[in-house]
C-alpha cells in the first residue's frame, strides 16, 4: 500500500510556470508539494530558454573574436589567430549555467517549506495521484491541483528525431561536435535562433520553411533586418517548401543525412551532417490521467479550458502555462504560477494583462509588445505610428547595434495618443522590452514618455525618440 500524503496545494511540474506556482504557495504558508519526472526547472531552464541562450552567446563572442583575427583586425584590435572552437566544452560551460540554476531552483523551493516530490505523476480522481520514483510510489490527495506539464517538441511522423542525425532542439544543444551542414526544418523562432548561432560559429546552414516567409508571426518591416542578416551570412532560406522525409546515406565516419523537400512541385534534396526539426511544440495533456480529472479541454481540443483566474471546470484545479494556451512563453507561466497561487490563499486577482512579450533572439533580435500597426488597424483604431533607427542612436553606434539596420516602432491611438504597441529589431534591443511592457501595462500616453528623461548614452534614448517621431518631432532624426 502506498504511502498517501495530503496537502493544500500539488503542483504538477517544476517549469517556470510550476516552481514559480510552488515557491509562492510557501511563501504564503500554504502546504505545498511540487512533483517532477525531471530536473526541477522545467524545458526553459534545462532544454530551452537558458541553454539556447548560453550557446547564442557563446556564438556572438565567437563571431566576435573571428572579427579581431582578421586582416586588418577591429576597432583597432587584433589577434594573431583565429579562435578555436572546442564544440563538448562550449556544451559543457552551457550544461554548468543549467546545473547551477537547477539547484538554484531546488533550493529556493526548500527555503518555502515547498516539498518536492521527484517522480511521475499519475492521477486517478481530480485531486488524486500516485506519483512513481526510485524511492518507491507516493500517493497525494489535494485540496487544490495546479497542472503545469508545459509542452514537447513535436517530432515529424515521417522522420522521427533520432538526435543523433535527425535533432530536436534537444539534441542541437547537446552536440559534441560542430556539424559542418545543417539544414533546419522550420523557420520559426527556435530554428532561427539555433540556426543563427551555429551560423555564425561556422556551420553552414539552410533553413526549409513550409510558409511563405519565416517568423510569419511578425510583420515584413520586423522580419527584413533578419532576412538580410541571414543573406549576407550565407543562410539559405527555402520558403514555401515542405519537408517530405530524410534517408541516412554512407557507412561509418562518412554517413550523412539526406533531406527530401517539396518546392512548387519539385522533389529536391539536400545532404548534410545534420537535420534540426524546430516545427513548433504540442502542450504535454497526455500519459498522466488527464482523462480522470474530468477537466475539459478548449474548441482546439489542444489545451485545458481556464478562465481568467486560470481556473478549470473542475473546482480547485487549476491550468497554467503552456498546457493552458497560447502564448507558449515561460514568462506568461511564471505569471500565472505566482496569480494562482495567491487566488488559493484568498486574494483577489486575475490574469488580465495589456501585453505579454514576444521575443526572439536571432541576429538581429526582436522584441514585440502589445499591437502591431496592422493588428491595430484591423480592431478598428486609428492610429499613429512612428519609427526611429538605431543607426541614429549614439549608444547603439558605440555597441554596433546598428549594422543590423534596426529601429524601434511605436504604435498609438491617434485620438488620444494611447500607446497601443512597440516594436524593436536590433541588436541588444531585447533588455528594452521592461520599458515597453511597463509603458502599455499603466496605459501611458506619448506624452508620458517624451516627458521622461532618459539617460544619454543609452539604447532607451531610441525610445524616447521614437515617441517623439510618433508625435512629429524626433530630434535625431528627420
Amino acid at each position: 500500500m502506498a504511502e498517501v500524503r495530503k496537502c493544500q496545494v500539488l503542483v504538477v511540474g517544476a517549469g517556470p510556470g510550476g516552481y514559480v506556482a510552488g515557491i509562492r504557495s510557501g511563501q504564503l504558508g500554504l502546504d505545498t508539494i511540487v512533483v517532477e519526472g525531471d530536473k526541477a526547472g522545467g524545458t526553459c531552464l534545462i532544454r530551452g530558454c537558458i541553454p539556447s541562450k548560453a550557446m547564442i552567446h557563446a556564438a556572438e563572442r565567437f563571431e566576435s573574436i573571428s572579427m579581431h583575427s582578421s586582416e586588418d583586425g577591429h576597432m583597432g584590435i587584433s589577434i594573431d589567430s583565429s579562435p578555436q572552437l572546442n564544440m563538448a566544452s562550449l556544451v559543457s560551460w552551457k550544461d554548468s549555467i543549467v546545473d547551477r540554476l537547477n539547484k538554484g531552483v531546488e533550493s529556493l523551493l526548500k527555503a518555502s517549506g515547498v516539498e518536492l516530490v521527484k517522480g511521475w505523476a499519475n492521477f486517478t480522481g481530480p485531486k488524486r495521484c500516485i506519483v512513481t520514483s526510485n524511492d518507491g510510489d507516493v500517493e497525494i490527495e489535494a485540496e487544490n491541483v495546479i497542472i503545469a506539464t508545459g509542452s514537447s517538441h513535436i517530432d515529424l511522423p515521417f522522420m522521427p528525431c533520432d538526435e543523433e542525425f535527425i535533432l530536436s532542439s534537444t539534441g542541437a544543444l547537446d552536440l559534441d561536435s560542430l556539424p559542418s551542414k545543417v539544414a533546419i526544418v522550420g523557420g520559426g523562432y527556435i530554428g532561427l535562433e539555433l540556426g543563427c548561432a551555429l551560423s555564425k560559429l561556422g556551420s553552414e546552414v539552410t533553413v526549409v520553411e513550409g510558409m511563405d516567409s519565416i517568423l510569419e508571426i511578425f510583420d515584413k518591416e520586423l522580419r527584413r533586418p533578419l532576412e538580410l542578416w541571414l543573406k549576407k551570412h550565407g543562410v539559405a532560406v527555402h520558403t514555401g517548401a515542405l519537408a517530405r522525409g530524410a534517408q541516412i546515406k554512407g557507412k561509418g565516419a562518412s554517413k550523412k543525412v539526406e533531406l527530401s523537400y517539396e518546392k512548387e512541385g519539385e522533389l529536391q534534396t539536400l545532404k548534410v551532417d545534420k537535420i534540426l526539426v524546430t516545427v513548433g511544440r504540442r502542450p504535454n495533456t497526455k500519459d498522466w490521467g488527464l482523462e480522470t480529472m474530468g477537466v475539459r479541454m478548449d474548441q482546439s481540443g489542444r489545451f485545458i479550458r481556464t478562465d481568467r483566474q486560470c481556473r478549470t471546470n473542475v473546482p480547485g484545479v487549476y491550468a497554467i502555462g503552456d498546457v493552458a494556451g497560447e502564448p507558449m512563453l515561460a514568462h506568461k507561466a511564471s505569471a500565472q504560477g505566482e496569480m494562482v497561487a495567491e487566488i488559493i490563499s484568498g486574494m483577489a486577482r486575475e490574469f488580465d494583462k495589456v501585453a505579454i512579450p514576444a521575443i526572439v533572439f536571432t541576429e538581429p533580435e526582436i522584441v514585440s509588445v502589445g499591437l502591431s500597426p496592422d493588428e491595430a488597424r484591423e480592431r478598428g483604431e486609428e492610429i499613429i505610428v512612428g519609427k526611429f533607427p538605431l543607426a541614429a542612436n549614439g549608444r547603439a553606434l558605440t555597441l554596433e547595434a546598428e549594422k543590423t539596420g534596426g529601429f524601434i516602432r511605436v504604435v498609438a491611438r491617434g485620438s488620444d495618443n494611447v500607446i497601443l504597441g512597440i516594436q524593436a529589431v536590433g541588436s541588444h534591443v531585447a533588455e528594452l522590452h521592461g520599458e515597453f511592457v511597463l509603458a502599455l501595462e499603466m496605459g501611458a500616453l506619448l506624452e508620458d514618455i517624451s516627458g521622461t528623461v532618459h539617460a544619454h548614452p543609452t539604447m532607451t534614448e531610441a525610445f524616447h525618440e521614437s515617441v517623439l517621431k510618433t508625435l512629429g518631432h524626433a530630434i535625431h532624426s528627420v
